[in-house]
Parts: structure tokens; C-alpha cells; sequence
């Protein structure tokens, strides 16, 4: 326990210097929302629990009551995810719910503790081509999704759960920025 807490300290630590980024992100997506735009999510396992996570605290709330904003989590519809992987391959899950959801000014937040799941990336590349903002958290760079994407947070830490737990603790800053940036408070 005592060595995951010093790992997990250190990636924090490091992680600190991406504060202004994850405001500058609450402060975008403030603008996406107030003009009728939304948020999609997408990541497998643990980053998928994380998308949902994000998207949970935006149609709900964070901390303080608001209205519900517009954020879907691409893995959450299992009909549409089975029928996808099933007629396209697991390759197009993401990508093909990008084309049919996004539209130009959304944003996507796509989230991988690798930076290299195919799905993930070719989301990234779908919604560039439709003109969403993609924004990438993920593990150590460089990797092809970080890289693919028009901004990413990348965490360095030595395991796949810290950069997890990392990648919450983003999650949450970036509601807290978001919020803070629609001016919602107790």
C-alpha cells in the first residue's frame, strides 16, 4: 500500500503542471454548452468507467446544482455498441456513434491508460474529420492517440491503476473547471 500511495503521490505531483490545461478545457466546454453543443466520451475497461463517470457528473450534477448538460458515453448504449461490433468490427465502435452524435463544435474526450487502443484513436479521427474538439487522457507519451488528438493530458505514472486513478482526479478538475466557468455555485 505504502509504494502504491508514493507512485500515486509522484503522478500527482507530475500531473500538477496540467491544471491550466484541464481550466482552459472547463472554460471551452462552458463555451460548447452554452451555444447547445455537447460531450462525447469514449474508453474500454477502467477508461470507460471513467467516461461514464464524466459524463454521469454532467448530465447530473457535480457539485452544485445546475442545469444538465449534454454528454453522452459512447460504450453505454449496448444495443448500439453490440450492433456495431458485431456488423463493423470492435475497430469502428467508437467512430461510427462519433458520426452519427457529433457535430462540428462537440467536443470528444477520449480517455486510454495505454494512448494506443484502435477504437479510441479511430474515434479521435472521426471527430476531427467532422470538426469536434478532441482531447485525449492518457498514460506516459508520446502515444497515437495523445498524438492524434488537438490536446491531451498524459499521465506518468508506473501502472496502469495509477494512471486511472489520475485520470479521475482530471475528470473531477474538469467538472470543477467547467462549473466554475458557467458560474455555478452552492
Amino acid at each position: 500500500m505504502e509504494d502504491h500511495l508514493a507512485a500515486l503521490a509522484e503522478a500527482a505531483r507530475r500531473t500538477r503542471e496540467s491544471a491550466p490545461k484541464i481550466t482552459a478545457w472547463g472554460r471551452h466546454l462552458a463555451r460548447v454548452f452554452e451555444t447547445g453543443g455537447r460531450l462525447l466520451a469514449c474508453g474500454n475497461g477502467g477508461s470507460a468507467a471513467e467516461a461514464q463517470h464524466l459524463t454521469g457528473e454532467l448530465v447530473g450534477r457535480f457539485r452544485h446544482e445546475r442545469r444538465p448538460l449534454s454528454a453522452i458515453a459512447l460504450h453505454a448504449d449496448t444495443s448500439a455498441t453490440t450492433a456495431i461490433v458485431n456488423d463493423y468490427g470492435d475497430h469502428e465502435v467508437f467512430a461510427r456513434q462519433v458520426h452519427a452524435h457529433g457535430r462540428p463544435g462537440d467536443v470528444l474526450v477520449c480517455l486510454s491508460t495505454s494512448g494506443s487502443s484502435q477504437n479510441v484513436v479511430a474515434a479521435a479521427k472521426a471527430a476531427l474529420d467532422l470538426g469536434v474538439t478532441t482531447w485525449a487522457l492518457t498514460g506516459p507519451a508520446p502515444n497515437p492517440l495523445a498524438a492524434v488528438c488537438d490536446d491531451a493530458v498524459t499521465v506518468e505514472a508506473p501502472t496502469v491503476a495509477t494512471v486511472q486513478e489520475m485520470h479521475l482526479a482530471l475528470v473531477h478538475g474538469l467538472c470543477a473547471a467547467l462549473d466554475d466557468a458557467l458560474g455555478v455555485s452552492a
